[in-house]
Order: C-alpha cells, then sequence, then structure tokens
C-alpha cells in the first residue's frame, strides 16, 4: 500500500549465549528446506468449497458488469472503450464478462522475478509459494526502551541488510517508510536505493507518482552500470495500489501501473478492501468485492500491455467491527487471505496476500500466535506470495528488526509443514518397527533415524527448547533477547557490497541521494 494511502488510512483506523549446550543465536542454514527462490508446493488449505469459488467468482463478474469502477484514467478510459466496455449514467466504467475473461486468459503466467544476482531469481509459477516482507509503517519498535519512534531511511536501509541474511523471506518488499523525507521525488529515489543497496533479493516499493518510474528506472540502470541494464534483468516490482475501496480508481497509482508497464517494470497490483468498513461485513461479499477490485485492476494494467507481469493481489482486511480499527491478527483475516488466494489459484493468475499482520505491538504471545495462525493458514492456501511475512506489528503501523529474525524461523516451521508428510515403503518403516521392538527397544541409533534428522526435522535457532534448569543457568533469556543478540550480530557485520563504488558514485552525484552509509568495523589482527 502507498504512503499516501497509509496515511489516509491512519486517519480511519483512529504505526549472550542461549539454549542448550549454551547454543549461539548466530544465523545456521536450516536444514531440511527447499532452498527458498524455487518455493514451497502448497494449497492444501480450502476454506471454500469448488461451488462456493464459482459462486463468488460469478458475483464478482456480475459486479463488474453492472456496477464497475469509478475514476478510470484517460489512458485506461480511452482502451476500455475500445474493447467493449461501457458508461453507465453516473460515469462508472462496466466491464463485461466476455473482456474479464479473454484477459484472465491472457494474462501474465509463469514468469520470473529478478535478483540483482541469479541465485535470487524467483520462478513465478502456480502452486509455488513465496515468503516477502511489505507494508508502510510509519514506527519503528526500539527493543531496549519498549517504545516506538518515527521509522527513518536508515531504519529502512537496516532491515533490508537484515533480511538480505534470512532465507526464508524470498522478495524483500519495502517495509517501512522514510518519515525523515518529506519531498516525495526525494523518497521515491531514497527508498529505491536503500534497498538496492542493502540487498540482493527482488524489491519491491510503492511510487508515489508517475513521473518518478522513469527516473527511477534511469538510477537502477546506473546502478548496473550499464544502459537498459534494469530491463535486461527487472529487479524491482512497483506496489502500485491501482484500486481503493469501493471500486474506485487511484489516479496516481493508477498512472504509476500505466507507465510501469509501458517501461518493463514488474507490478504487485494490490487493493485493500477492509470488511466491515470498505467492503461488505460479510466475509463471503467481501470476497466478491476484493476479487472483482483484483480483475478490475488486472484488465485495466493488461489494456495498456497484454501479458505483462503482474501478481494480480487482492488483499482484503477486516476490521474490529466494536471500533472500527484495522485487524490483522484475527481468524477472520485468515480466512479472507486464504479464500482470496484459493479463488486467484483456481484463475491460475498469480497472486499475493497478506498474513503475519499482528495487531500486538511487540514480539510477545499475541504477536505469536496472531502471526502463526494468518501466516500458516494463508501459506497453505497456495498464493504465489505472502506479502508482510515478516516484521509487521501494531496492526501495520509499527516495524521491528527482532521481529523479522524471529518470523523468518517461524516461516521455517511453516514452510516444514506445507511440504506434508512423505509416505512411501522406506517411511513406512514397518522392518524399522520390527527390528527395533525386537531388539534395542528405541530408535535414537537407528540408521534411518541418522538418515533422517537433518531432512525430516526442523531446528530451531532463537526458540528456546532447553530444560527449566538449562534455561536459568543460560540467563533465562526470552526469543525476543536472543533475537535482538542477532539483529545486532548482523547489522554490526552484514554490509552487501554488490554495487560497485564506481556505479554507487554515479548515482550519488546524480541524485539526491541522504543516505549515510556505515562504516564497516576494522579487524584488527593480533
Amino acid at each position: 500500500m502507498g504512503y499516501k494511502s497509509r496515511i489516509k488510512e491512519q486517519t480511519v483506523r483512529t504505526g549472550r549465549k542461549q539454549g542448550r549446550g549454551g547454543r549461539g543465536a548466530h544465523v545456521r542454514n536450516t536444514p531440511g528446506l527447499i532452498p527458498p527462490p524455487i518455493g514451497t508446493k502448497s494449497g492444501t488449505f480450502k476454506p471454500l468449497s469448488d461451488s462456493d469459488i464459482n459462486r463468488i467468482y460469478n458475483a464478482a463478474l456480475e459486479v463488474l458488469e453492472t456496477v464497475g469502477f469509478k475514476g478510470a484514467t484517460k489512458t485506461v478510459l480511452q482502451l476500455a472503450l475500445k474493447r467493449g466496455c461501457l458508461l453507465d449514467e453516473a460515469g462508472r466504467l462496466l466491464f463485461p464478462k466476455t473482456l474479464v475473461e479473454d484477459i484472465i486468459a491472457g494474462a501474465g503466467r509463469d514468469f520470473v522475478l529478478h535478483g540483482q544476482c541469479e541465485k535470487h531469481d524467483i520462478q513465478v509459477r502456480d502452486g509455488h509459494v513465496h515468503f516477502a516482507t511489505g507494508g508502510a509503517a510509519v514506527k519503528m519498535l526500539d527493543s531496549a526502551s519498549r517504545s516506538y519512534r518515527p521509522s527513518t531511511l536508515a531504519d529502512l536501509f537496516d532491515i533490508s541488510r537484515l533480511c538480505d541474511t534470512l532465507p526464508n523471506i524470498q522478495w524483500f518488499a519495502r517495509p517501512v517508510v522514510a518519515t525523515d523525507i518529506e519531498d516525495w521525488r526525494e523518497l521515491d529515489l531514497n527508498t529505491v536505493y536503500a534497498i538496492a543497496k542493502g540487498t540482493q533479493k527482488h524489491l519491491g516499493t510503492s511510487i508515489v507518482l508517475p513521473e518518478h518510474v522513469g527516473e527511477i528506472i534511469d538510477m537502477l540502470d546506473l546502478l548496473t552500470g550499464r544502459p537498459g541494464g534494469f530491463v535486461e534483468r527487472p529487479f524491482l516490482s512497483v506496489h502500485a495500489t491501482t484500486v481503493v475501496s469501493p471500486l474506485t480508481f487511484a489516479e496516481d497509482s493508477s498512472n504509476v501501473a500505466t507507465q510501469a508497464a509501458l517501461r518493463g517494470m514488474p507490478i504487485l497490483s494490490q487493493t485493500g478492501p477492509q470488511a466491515g468498513a470498505t467492503s461488505p461485513a460479510a466475509l463471503a461479499g467481501s470476497l466478491v468485492q476484493s476479487v472483482a477490485e483484483t480483475l478490475g485492476a488486472l484488465v485495466a494494467i493488461n489494456l495498456v500491455k497484454p501479458g505483462h507481469p503482474v501478481i494480480a493481489s487482492g488483499w482484503p482486511f477486516v476490521a474490529d467491527l466494536r471500533t472500527g480499527a484495522f485487524s490483522g491478527g484475527s481468524g477472520e483475516q485468515a480466512l479472507l487471505s486464504s479464500g482470496q488466494a484459493q479463488i486467484m489459484r483456481y484463475l491460475k493468475l498469480p497472486t499475493g496476500v497478506p498474513a503475519s499482520m499482528a495487531d500486538s505491538k511487540i514480539p510477545d504471545n499475541q504477536a505469536g500466535y496472531e502471526k502463526a495462525l494468518t501466516l500458516a493458514l494463508s501459506a497453505m492456501s497456495g498464493p504465489d506470495f505472502v506479502y508482510e511475512s515478516a516484521g509487521m506489528l501494531a496492526s501495520l503501523l509499527g516495524c521491528s528488526l527482532e521481529a523479522f529474525v524471529i518470523d523468518n524461523e517461524m516461516i521455517s516451521s511453516i514452510r516444514r509443514t506445507m511440504r506434508g508428510i512423505e509416505v512411501n515403503d522406506e517411511t513406512l518403516s514397518v522392518d524399522v518397527i520390527a527390528d527395533t521392538a525386537r531388539n534395542v527397544g528405541h530408535y535414537l541409533g537407528n540408521s534411518q533415524t541418522l538418515k533422517l534428522m537433518e531432512s525430516e526435522y526442523i531446528y530451531p535457532q532463537l526458540a528456546d527448547r532447553s530444560s527449566p534448569d538449562d534455561w536459568l543457568k543460560n540467563g533465562s533469556s526470552d526469543i525476543w533477547q536472543r533475537a535482538a543478540l542477532q539483529v545486532r550480530q548482523t547489522l554490526d557485520t552484514h554490509f552487501p557490497d554488490h554495487i560497485s563504488p564506481i556505479n554507487d558514485a554515479a548515482v550519488r552525484a546524480k541524485y539526491p541521494i541522504r543516505l549515510d552509509m556505515p562504516v564497516p568495523p576494522i579487524s584488527i589482527e593480533a
């Protein structure tokens, strides 16, 4: 969601040694996982029946054909009318069912979202789930004082450096807004620069105005060191909230999407209806509107450039109907995200949904159950991407460095559950059971146990599994404290150098870059 949309939304809403054996909290490769860019197969959680999906989809087509959208941009309006769309008496643009289904059939599928290096390329393909950050938080949680302060450009750079080391986060979408930059142009340029410097993964951010799109691409060309370098490997997607609920095109964001499509920049098209506030309180009705808005945005982009890479994402949110406040960690949120993913997967459209948006203000028990509930069910429903999957607190208004590393570990366990249980002659283990029962009486030293311990099981590095006595002896820390140690170690040592000093200097000479680069510590040999 864009910065301006987030600010508007805020007014509506009311931002040591650890573990068994003294195990350190440093980053390790977790065994038993498919390499992250490949994605994890899923789709086993289905809150909707096939009949439910058809009814919601057909109701969404009816909304598109009979209710339509207001506020279509001049470019979209001209193209839409040529393709058979109509304007009703109120000036709303109506989309005939045949056009919508033609656009769905010709939409881009099975494309690559590039990283700045090939090892971080993401193959977008049906049924493979990837985890992304995202959001537009305006506050950062300070773990020492347990208080919030405004987020800054330096925070954004630190978050990107941290996420560069977290293997379960495959797409780095800007999670916080640099509130210390007021000028829209400078905000867009500095946001893209900071995340491009901080991580080699595929990047995402909103862009405020359409005239900034070309300038950002020119800047990224300079970072690659060659004209056209970005279009050869477009490693940044624009997050375009082209639709404001209910059923209204957002002019600036729609024009941004148009420019992005024309210039070869992938698009995460998103809309955020809030059940009970800007969409029906009935969850099924909220899904109808969300699907209609998602498809309307997809049609608009494909009218400009057919088959362009678009992640067609509806982000149906939830309002606490007692107060009207956004509720990101609710069971209803898990159902809406999962239902949206299931419908879009039925249409075989690349899509993403939001989850892990805890309402808790700190990484505590409340945050844990809210994140695990929404993230696990959303991932199990099979979207191509789950956004806001790490780091977010306070109903998307706040962000925490420690939450990123905690959530990264949580995603390891969720990805393990997505892999499911492998059943074959070997894993049924009948011979192993017979041999063990008749002889030693336990499986700890069995050859099958030794073979499977690094592939069948996930071993957490932050979560504590020690006995109460060992936990006390090792300092009785909680996961927040252990995560803070990992954050500090990472930020003190991880300084990505994938952008050459020459290219970096060229960007800084041409654009108003405000980021002061931290100086890596000097290692002194004894």
